[in-house]
C-alpha cells in the first residue's frame, strides 16, 4: 500500500506499511471473528471480503471518540469533492444512514446501523484520481487514547482493491484533533473501471478503528461511480 500522513493542528497520522500482503496469509471468516470475543488488527487484515455485520457494538467506543467533520479533496487539483460536519451541539460519527430498505446482515436493525454506515455517489472521473486527501476532525473523551489506528479495506464484490492502514498515534484526554490521510489510489484497468461504474454500490469498504489491539469502532460504506456531473459526495446529508 502507498500512503502517508499529514500533520494538521499538531497531530500526525502515519502509514503503517503495506498490509495487502496479509491477504496471502491464512484467511479468517466474519463468523469466526464474531464468536472470537476480541478482534485484533491482524484479524481484520485476514478477512477476504466485506463483512455483513459489525464486528463490535457501538458501546465498544469507551474512549468517547466522536468524529465531527470530514472532507475529501483531490490532491492533484486541490478541488474539494465534498465536506460534511456535525453541528457543534451534536457530535457523532461522521456517517450517513443508508436507506431503510438496504440489507446489511441478518437481524441488523436501524438502531444498530445508525451513524456507522454511509453511501457515496461519485462521477466516473473519481476512479482516475491518483491521490485523495481525507481530512477528519474528532474529539476524544476523558481517557487517553494510545496507539489509535484505522484499517480501511476496500472491495469490489469479493475482490480486494486496497488496504489503507493509518496510525493516529496518541490523543490526550478531552482533546479536539484534526489530521489528513493521503490515499494513494490503486491503479485500475479499464475493464475493471467499467464494471465498477456499471455496478453501483457493489464497491464497499470496512473501516476498523483500534486503540492498541482493541477494536472500538467499525464503520461501513458503499460507493457508486455513475453519478452525473454535479454529483460527487454522499447521497444524504448529515442529520
Amino acid at each position: 500500500m502507498s500512503g502517508y500522513g499529514v500533520v494538521i493542528d499538531g497531530m500526525t497520522a502515519t502509514k503503517k506499511g503495506n498490509n495487502d500482503s496479509n491477504a496471502s496469509k491464512e484467511s479468517v471468516t466474519e463468523d469466526e471473528l464474531l464468536v472470537k470475543g476480541s478482534v485484533t488488527p491482524n484479524d481484520v487484515l485476514r478477512l477476504g471480503k466485506v463483512t455483513a455485520k459489525y464486528l463490535c457494538g457501538m458501546d465498544a467506543n469507551t474512549y468517547g471518540v466522536d468524529f465531527t467533520r470530514f472532507k475529501i479533496r483531490c490532491m492533484d487539483t486541490g478541488v474539494v469533492l465534498f465536506e460534511i460536519s456535525k453541528p457543534s451541539s451534536d457530535y457523532a460519527v461522521p456517517a450517513i444512514n443508508v436507506d431503510d430498505d438496504l440489507e446489511r446482515g441478518a437481524s441488523q436493525d436501524r438502531e444498530c446501523t445508525a451513524g456507522r454506515y454511509v453511501r457515496y455517489q461519485f462521477t466516473p472521473e473519481f476512479l482516475k484520481f491518483r491521490r485523495i486527501g481525507a481530512t477528519v476532525e474528532f474529539a476524544v473523551g476523558d481517557k487517553p487514547v494510545n496507539n489509535f489506528r484505522m484499517i480501511e479495506r476496500h472491495f469490489f464484490r469479493d475482490r480486494l482493491l486496497k488496504t489503507f492502514d493509518f496510525d493516529f498515534g496518541f490523543c490526550i484526554p478531552n482533546s479536539r484533533n484534526s489530521c489528513e490521510h493521503i490515499y494513494e489510489m490503486p491503479e485500475l484497468d479499464k475493464n475493471l473501471m467499467q464494471e465498477m461504474i456499471a455496478s453501483p454500490f457493489e464497491t464497499r469498504s470496512d473501516s476498523f478503528y483500534f486503540v492498541g489491539n482493541e477494536l472500538i469502532m467499525h464503520n461501513k460504506a458503499d460507493y457508486a461511480y455513475n453519478g452525473g456531473a454535479n454529483i460527487a459526495g454522499p447521497k444524504h446529508a448529515l442529520d
